[in-house]
């Protein structure tokens, strides 16, 4: 196999980057069944924002949305969405489904491997998705096809750490399937690659990856609730505390986005299918899962009954376009709940998606002064361009300008105008 054929099954946040970069090395399909998505690919458009129009027109990479159109490849990649359901439970739908295709796509002459990307819980890969490329296939796995693993590493948005300079983690269920694993994605990456011991090894460093930082802004926001109390800003309890050279640099906020606040779901339910309580993990995500109906809470309590508040910003982070698990979301129904008339705007958001996900009616800009609040809940570069001035010029004199990432912590305000942060 020197010159692999590759297929990538999801051409999202995840498969889209990674195509793009296998294709400038080997010959690569990218399959999506979203045909819209393939369509908009065509026309040179990501709406993720993670590849550009000039990427997209010079990739050799092909895409589809019909499997039947690909020939038979040497290596699959599956990259599709592992959320969980509304009780937080994982919800592996469509890695099961993106493996019935995938079994009906292999050819046994070929002895391909199939690696997932797909961020799980350990023994997904082999108990789960093995067992159903066999059954759909009619092929021996280990024999006529081997499985891989190598957990995505993107962070939307992150201009940094992308895929042609990070390490990728690869496992095989042998060692020949590892080593040829991380000489394909060896190829597309300065990071290097890192074998780990097994498949389940490697599934398992992804999940906690996440976990962790979970677990760690957890912390961030415990802290800035007890200090709320106190009337202590975080922000100047952390700065000072940043001096010390061994601090972690974890700030509170809302945590969102499919990967952060979804994860730690997967590690903890594979605890308790196992007889162990997962306290740590779960007291973390209780917290974080919390926070945006306390940030409301704050918010109403220092505003009049059925005032009108503009929330700015519903990504779940800054300076994306991406509205996966955000908890936003959760500040706006709050504060509808409360009684306030909640307007809100985001430059990033998609306004089909956010209608259709949280039903929530995106605005264009303002164009009076009507609102007793403004809460910056997003600070995205069109909003810290704007500065203080531009956040705050649709407050009624008197209003109140929420920060919620102190942004604009210790700036001066229009007269008039008073501030709250965290």
């Amino acid at each position: 196999m020197d010159t692999p054929r590759i297929v990538v099954i999801g051409l999202g946040y995840v498969g889209l980057p990674l195509a793009v970069a296998l294709a400038q090395r080997f010959e690569t399909t990218g399959l999506d069944i979203d045909t819209g998505r393939i369509a908009e690919l065509q026309r040179w458009h990501d709406r993720t924002n993670e590849m550009s129009a000039e990427q997209l027109a010079e990739t050799t990479l092909r895409l589809t949305s019909d499997p039947a159109t690909i020939e038979p490849a040497d290596i699959y990649i599956v990259t599709v969405p592992t959320p969980v359901d509304a009780a937080n439970r994982p919800d592996l739908s469509i890695v099961e489904r993106a493996s019935r295709m995938v079994g009906a796509m292999l050819e046994g002459r070929r002895r391909p491997i199939i690696c997932y990307e797909s961020t799980v819980y350990p023994g997904v890969t082999e108990d789960l998705c093995g067992p159903i490329l066999e059954q759909v296939s009619g092929l021996v796995r280990g024999q006529d096809f081997f499985l891989g693993y190598s957990p995505e590493r993107i962070n939307p948005g992150d201009r940094e750490h992308t895929i042609d300079k990070i390490t990728k983690v690869v496992a095989g269920e042998n060692p020949e399937i590892g080593a040829r694993l991380a000489a394909v994605y060896g190829a597309i990456t300065t990071g290097g690659t890192y074998q780990a011991a097994s498949i389940k090894v490697a599934e398992a460093a992804k999940v906690i990856e996440n976990a962790q930082r979970d677990i760690n802004i957890a912390f961030m926001n415990e802290i800035t609730q007890i200090f709320s109390l106190m009337d202590i800003s975080v922000w100047d309890v952390l700065k000072a505390a940043g001096t010390k050279w061994n601090f972690l640099p974890f700030q509170p906020g809302l945590v969102g986005g499919h990967c952060i606040g979804v994860d730690p779901y997967y590690l903890a339910q594979c605890a308790v299918d196992r007889g162990h309580n997962p306290a740590v993990i779960l007291s973390g995500r209780a917290i974080n899962d919390g926070m945006g109906a306390w940030v409301a809470d704050q918010l109403s309590g220092r505003i009049a009954p059925a005032s009108r508040v503009l929330v700015l910003g519903l990504t779940f982070k800054e300076d994306v376009p991406d509205l996966r698990n955000s908890k936003v979301a959760d500040v706006i129904a709050r504060l509808a709940l409360l009684g306030h008339d909640v307007d809100v705007a985001d430059p990033r958001a998609d306004r089909v998606e956010a209608a259709h996900e949280y039903d929530i009616a995106l605005i264009a800009e303002p164009m009076e002064v009507a609102y007793d609040a403004v809460l910056l809940a997003v600070p995205h570069v069109e909003y810290r361009a704007a500065g203080v001035t531009g956040a705050t010029r649709f407050l009624r004199t008197g209003g109140l300008f929420a920060d919620l990432k102190g942004v604009f912590a210790g700036q001066a305000l229009p007269a008039g105008v008073s501030y709250w942060g965290i």
